[in-house]
């Protein structure tokens, strides 16, 4: 291996899972030509948060290298339903559901990739010329026993929940995307090894090269424990605004904060691993580095400007005594999260549950300094939240 060749590989490796199979890798680098890299989304939802990112990361760490970027909108596997991890069939979307989500995913992911280098692709665009004969043959090219195999499919099978047949189509036919697209490497989270590796064997019995598998980890959320998910209350959203942004960022663990630069940061891990060095030493203020990292992304979704503000604005409230520091502590207890209706009553914020609806409505709620307009917000597990209601009403709120 070439000395520029051992240099991409570890690069290209930072934050990755798994690639299979590296010596193909290594390969396909040392060519020195310009890779397929493909990705695909299903537009199951129309907003993304930090946790879809850091797969498309990735894709601006190959598309910055001079590689294609092929990223695709599975359209028609939408309207399937992506079986992976579900205990039972998963709703398809309506083809207006898929549109409306398709069109904001592209609106979204232009805040990372550059749009005049990045080939948008919808795998209806071949999957719709597919006769009723050529899904046949495609099937062909796979076995029950191989589909039983997905851990989910085998759990679901073993506990005697019902599995559709077309669920078993959901990963041949993402597989197939990689055999139209003809793919040199494809990128998935861990829960996508299952489909991603069909792709490269269906390749293969196409007659093309197979391509490379590179698994990215699933993104912690908040809370730290459960995987970044608008449905869990610990995601921040790549559309929130700058403020609420930069506060939920330096709102995580001192741990967490790590995770979060090797999956999020474009800081080179050289810098980051000599500045953990220094925080261990008490050398440095994790604060310090929290508020680098927290400025470097609100910076990437917004602008360096706001970014600004919203350090200036966090400032404000919790250095400036907008928020007293003599507040209350008190420690709720939940599996996962806490309504926040809940938890203002359970805080003695507001006499019930309804009083606490009617302050939410009337704007007179904040979650560190941030307005809730939202009545089904919750506070996540493994977080402290300092909790406003009125102008003198507070709580700092911890959810073991």
């Amino acid at each position: 291996m070439s000395e520029t060749t051992e240099v991409m590989l570890e690069q290209f490796k930072r934050g990755t899972d798994e690639i299979l199979v590296e010596a193909d890798f290594i390969k396909k680098l040392g060519t020195g030509k310009k890779l397929r890299i493909k990705a695909g989304f299903d537009p199951t939802a129309p907003d993304l948060h930090l946790g879809h990112t850091v797969l498309i990361n990735k894709l601006k760490q190959f598309q910055d290298a001079g590689h294609h970027i092929l990223f695709l909108i599975g359209d028609f596997t939408g309207m399937i339903g992506d079986p992976t991890g579900k205990s039972t069939t998963r709703p398809p979307l309506t083809e207006e559901d898929v549109a409306e989500n398709a069109k904001s995913y592209q609106s979204q992911v232009f805040k990372i990739l550059d749009p005049d280098k990045t080939e948008i692709v919808f795998n209806s665009t071949w999957m719709s010329k597919f006769s009723a004969a050529d899904l046949i043959q495609l099937a062909a090219k796979h076995t029950v026993a191989r589909m039983l195999e997905r851990d989910d499919f085998s759990k679901r099978y073993k506990g005697g929940k019902p599995i559709a047949i077309h669920e078993f189509l959901y990963p041949l036919i993402q597989g197939y995307d990689s055999v139209a697209l003809k793919s040199d490497v494809e990128l998935g989270g861990t829960d996508q090894k299952f489909n991603l590796l069909v792709g490269r064997q269906l390749q293969e019995t196409y007659g093309q090269p197979p391509q490379v598998v590179m698994t990215m980890p699933i993104l912690e959320g908040l809370d730290g424990v459960q995987k970044m998910s608008k449905s869990l209350g610990n995601y921040i959203g790549i559309n929130e605004p700058a403020n609420e942004m930069f506060a939920k960022l330096l709102s995580i663990s001192d741990e967490l904060m790590w995770r979060y630069y090797e999956l999020l940061s474009f800081e080179p891990m050289v810098k980051i691993e000599q500045w953990k060095k220094q925080c261990d030493a008490n050398e440095l203020n994790p604060k310090i580095v929290k508020v680098a990292l927290a400025k470097e992304i609100t910076t990437r979704f917004h602008s360096a400007s706001l970014a600004d503000e919203a350090e200036q604005a966090f400032d404000a409230r919790f250095k400036k005594g907008e928020i007293p520091e003599d507040i209350e502590s008190l420690t709720l207890t939940a599996d996962k999260s806490y309504p926040i209706a809940n938890a203002l009553k359970d805080a003695g914020l507001t006499v019930s549950t309804s009083d606490a609806y009617r302050m939410i409505k009337q704007g007179a709620v904040k979650v560190n300094g941030e307005k809730i307009t939202d009545k089904s917000h919750v506070l996540v597990k493994g977080t402290a939240w300092v909790v406003q209601v009125g102008k003198r009403k507070f709580a700092k709120i911890s959810i073991a």
